[in-house]
């Protein structure tokens, strides 16, 4: 067993006092789902699940979970300029125009780094000089609200070494603002969306400290995807 096993059974132990009784280790049955509705980006199931207990037999909880395909996420640094893409956009959720980094969803039979690269194009019209233009430092796979939704985002740094501006194609309701900044008046901007948060911070935290990188399987495109965490100090 390794460290990072071993490190999780002292937790799972730790946990398991106080158990009202779901076994935890066991498996999960779906009992049945409807799908209640579909929209332009997502589509929601209304579904009984079957817990596990402890003492055999289980228990009967019901959710509903929001269908919705995976994204990408990208803290966009200008290596020469040492600046980093924000942009601004009508956000539904918080029911403001609110700032946050370059993202979109990634289409049918593209991996994570063609859908960045896609996003990034579209919507702020930067694109990459050459493979040697640009180096993705893949942060990991998150959850965006993992009680409710199984939308899974790709978060990423992408450092330009060299690029030239291309024009922007958007969606016929998509209206983005774009600009570059510095590194201060990006910390020093309100970013409410989580997701850009975690790219954020893993830029400031830098370049020491590493831990040992984990691995997330994406069951929505059957990849393995490396997240690396940085603990250092950005200066």
């Amino acid at each position: 067993m390794n460290n990072e096993a071993a490190d999780e059974t002292q937790v799972d132990a730790l946990l398991d006092e106080s158990s009202d009784g779901v076994d935890m280790s066991g498996t999960v049955t779906v009992l049945d789902s409807k799908h209640v509705y579909q929209g332009a980006i997502f589509g929601v199931d209304d579904m009984r699940i079957a817990l596990p207990m402890r003492g055999g037999g289980r228990t009967v909880i019901r959710r509903q979970v929001m269908r919705h395909a995976p994204c990408v996420v990208m803290l966009v640094h200008d290596c020469a300029n040492d600046r980093y893409l924000i942009e601004r956009e009508y956000r539904i959720g918080c029911d403001a125009f609110a700032y946050g980094l370059p993202a979109g969803l990634i289409d049918g039979g593209e991996d994570v780094e063609e859908a960045a690269l896609r996003e990034l194009r579209e919507e702020t019209g930067v694109e990459p000089t050459g493979h040697d233009g640009i180096e993705f430092d893949h942060v990991g796979q998150f959850y965006s609200s993992e009680g409710m939704t199984d939308e899974l985002a790709n978060i990423m740094v992408l450092h330009l070494r060299a690029w030239h501006p291309v024009e922007r194609h958007f969606d016929g309701d998509e209206h983005v603002e774009s600009a570059w900044i510095s590194w201060q008046r990006l910390r020093d901007t309100r970013i409410t969306a989580s997701n850009s948060m975690i790219a954020i911070l893993h830029e400031q935290f830098g370049e020491t400290g590493k831990i040992q990188p984990k691995v997330l399987s994406n069951r929505k495109n059957n990849r393995r995807t490396t997240r690396n965490y940085d603990l250092g100090a950005k200066t």
